[in-house]
């Protein structure tokens, strides 16, 4: 799911939204686990209701490289869950194309609790997302959906596997793929970490470093990366560049790309720090290959520019102790074993 997608999800961003309503089918009701404190069951459209038979579809869809044109690509190439559904590159060339794209590909994790997705936030909603990629020609390249829907309506399981998911009258077309899709991507959640443990009254679950951590991150790190999500899920600009220029297709520009605001300028979505040791390398380009870079650029790297988040108009100091304790927490304290699949 990386940025250069969005330049075609509008289409079918439309047949999302005009998707008529229909018998409902004999389904079972999707069972969330147990969330922690401060985290509620997240908001599902209405028209997409969370059932076991349509996240095992959206499972089965979101490996299948039959997706793609050619055949070759799933989502899974772009996001994969030893890497907390990232793909370990600054830019993938995992699509079809084989070219560079111009974004990295951000986890899936917790995305079930988005309120916006691709770094600008161009995507309102995980159904309309999902046809970004799917239509991209650098990605899976599905200009013409019906092609898509051939290859499910000639494939021995789809089918039925529809059918189960949305009943006798499925129609196996793209829309049901994306709202699939959509229920398989909200089942990734991630809650058993250190961290969550720390939280719930474990004695010992943080080191003694990473507790130290924990301290620092709440006075300088918090306010966008809000636990226990750790996102505030608002856009910033962090200081990464002085300027913000319209090439390669707007991607620099940040949310005002979408708002054309120029307040918005160079502003991109507070990525989640949950899993942040898996998911190098770091920043919206992944320019940063490890977390010593990044904290770098907090102390010494920042970039003046008119859309500059106030809070990093000094940059954030650091004592040697504080930076090694702060990054005892972010790649321990966040980290969970048992990531989603």
């Amino acid at each position: 799911m990386t940025q250069r997608s969005i330049n075609t999800f509008f289409m079918g961003a439309g047949l999302w939204i005009c998707l008529s309503c229909s018998t409902a089918p004999q389904t079972t009701p999707w069972v969330w686990p147990e969330l922690p404190e401060g985290v509620g069951v997240p908001a599902v459209p209405e028209r997409n209701p969370m059932t076991v038979e349509g996240v095992a579809l959206g499972r089965k869809l979101f490996f299948d490289q039959g997706l793609s044109q050619p055949r070759g690509v799933s989502c899974m190439s772009c996001h994969m869950p030893g890497m907390a559904f990232t793909d370990g590159f600054a830019v993938s060339r995992a699509g079809v194309s084989g070219k560079p794209l111009l974004r990295n590909s951000p986890t899936l994790i917790n995305l079930a609790w988005g309120e916006g997705f691709f770094w600008d936030g161009g995507a309102t909603n995980l159904e309309s997302q999902a046809y970004g990629p799917l239509q991209h020609p650098d990605e899976m390249n599905n200009g013409d959906l019906k092609r898509l829907e051939t290859y499910l309506r000639q494939h021995p399981e789809y089918p039925a596997l529809f059918q189960a998911a949305f009943g006798p009258e499925a129609q196996v077309d793209n829309v049901e793929v994306v709202r699939a899709l959509a229920q398989y991507q909200r089942t990734l959640v991630s809650f058993n970490t250190p961290w969550d443990r720390h939280q719930a009254g474990e004695e010992g679950a943080l080191s003694e470093l990473a507790l130290r951590g924990w301290e620092i991150f709440q006075q300088q790190c918090s306010a966008c990366h809000t636990p226990p999500l750790f996102t505030d899920q608002g856009y910033h600009n962090n200081g990464l560049d002085a300027a913000f220029p319209a090439n390669h297709e707007q991607v620099r520009m940040g949310r005002y790309r979408i708002t054309l605001d120029s307040a918005d300028l160079g502003k991109f979505k507070t990525p989640t720090l949950r899993n942040i040791a898996r998911t190098d390398p770091y920043m919206h380009d992944g320019r940063f290959d490890a977390l010593e870079e990044v904290l770098d650029h907090y102390a010494h790297g920042i970039q003046p520019s008119a859309t500059l988040d106030s809070a990093l108009a000094g940059g954030l100091t650091f004592s040697d102790e504080e930076r090694a304790a702060l990054l005892a927490f972010l790649r321990e304290g966040l980290k969970d074993e048992e990531l989603p699949h």
